[in-house]
């Protein structure tokens, strides 16, 4: 397991009988998990697109590209941001909820509409006055390495440059990370022949209790699996006994590399969380309309929605 919960060795110094007493009433209070975009790699008006979805006046028919974000009080009485993915529009998704700063970026893959917005992330280095701390396979790793040298490699810049500071961990599936009271696993997905992941958070051991936010409805265990359209064998099992899982549904037609509208609710009704939403979803859908016809349990996400 990885540790992000442990900050400059401070736990160290507390007797064994104190930190015993802390653990017993470690609480996470004030869970919030948003949804920051719910489109495809286009976004939602599409350039040049005169259809009904991206002509609509229905707010929840605009799509930004996707992303998330979990917002809690971790036990020891401090805010904490985890971020999944960092799209192009991530520094509209910021203004919009004011998110002021990123203790774990967590990625899922390398495309485009998932990373693009990592060059925003400089601004919580401001704020936060510390790197902040990026889980990602080695092979993403990597590719935001080529993708951006100049964060990454920031000695080879020909003038010295404001780039975000970043401190980077390699994960694996089935992994997971502790952070600040919450454990983050990463789950071996398919996006195609693209092997991806989703992520799973529920409460690490010590933690007794997630409490929500005052107007939400979601706690742990919440897995996020947008790209996909294939769950491996192996990882059924960590989809398990879930509350809420968002999952990818880009439309109703059929598409190589993501759940069509069939798939979802068949997956949705074999892992039965007790609410699932779909996301990643393309212009062919508009949200009234198919809302109208979706099961008992499940639901079309939007832009911030609050789970």
């Amino acid at each position: 397991m990885i540790d992000a919960g442990t900050e400059g060795g401070a736990a160290a110094s507390i007797p064994a009988h104190s930190r015993a007493a802390a653990a017993a009433q470690a609480h996470v209070t004030d869970l919030r998990f948003t949804l920051l975009g719910t489109g495809t790699s286009s976004g939602i008006p599409v350039i040049a697109c005169d259809c009904a979805t991206c002509t609509s006046t229905d707010p929840r028919d605009r799509r930004t590209r996707v992303g998330a974000i979990l917002e809690f009080t971790d036990p020891t009485g401090s805010p904490r941001v985890i971020l999944i993915d960092c799209p192009p529009d991530h520094r509209e998704h910021a203004l919009r909820h004011r998110i002021r700063r990123v203790d774990a970026l967590l990625f899922t893959h390398s495309h485009v509409d998932h990373v693009f917005g990592l060059d925003d992330a400089r601004l919580y280095n401001v704020t936060m006055k510390a790197p902040i701390n990026l889980y990602a396979e080695r092979t993403v790793i990597d590719e935001l390495t080529r993708i951006y040298d100049h964060i990454f490699r920031p000695h080879r810049n020909v003038n010295k440059s404001f780039v975000a500071d970043v401190v980077t961990a390699v994960v694996e599936p089935g992994r997971a990370v502790h952070l600040f009271g919450i454990d983050a696993t990463p789950v071996r997905l398919l996006h195609g022949a693209l092997p991806i992941l989703g992520w799973r958070f529920e409460a690490a051991a010590g933690t007794p209790s997630v409490v929500p936010a005052a107007g939400t409805h979601a706690t742990l265990p919440i897995a996020y699996c947008t790209d996909v359209n294939a769950i491996p064998p192996e990882s059924w099992s960590a989809l398990a006994g879930l509350d809420l899982l968002v999952l990818d549904m880009l439309r109703e037609r059929k598409h190589p590399t993501h759940f069509s509208l069939t798939e979802a609710l068949e997956v949705a009704a074999q892992l039965s969380a007790r609410r699932t939403v779909f996301t990643h979803m393309t212009h062919d859908v508009r949200h009234a309309e198919l809302s109208a016809r979706l099961p008992a349990g499940v639901e079309l996400g939007f832009d911030g929605m609050q789970c």
